[in-house]
């Protein structure tokens, strides 16, 4: 198994709703294991994924896809 992390970080700030809304739905999808934003900078997520089934452009897409301004920042 290839496990990679990457951070993403979003321009926007997002309430505790939105937040666990996004979490949940990034981890959801194929691939990826993992989505958490950092507690006190709210503006980071670190995802971890399966680097054989899920490529990092991917999932900052799917963040993108969600109306929200994103970009990775760490691989």
């Amino acid at each position: 198994m290839y496990t990679g992390d990457i951070v993403i970080h979003i321009d926007e700030e997002l309430d505790n709703d939105r937040i666990y809304e996004l979490e949940r739905q990034i981890a959801a999808e194929h691939g990826v294991y993992s989505a958490c934003m950092h507690e006190k900078r709210r503006h980071l997520m670190v995802v971890d994924f399966d680097a054989m089934q899920v490529r990092p452009s991917r999932i900052v897409d799917s963040v993108r896809a969600r109306g929200l301004h994103a970009e990775m920042i760490g691989l």
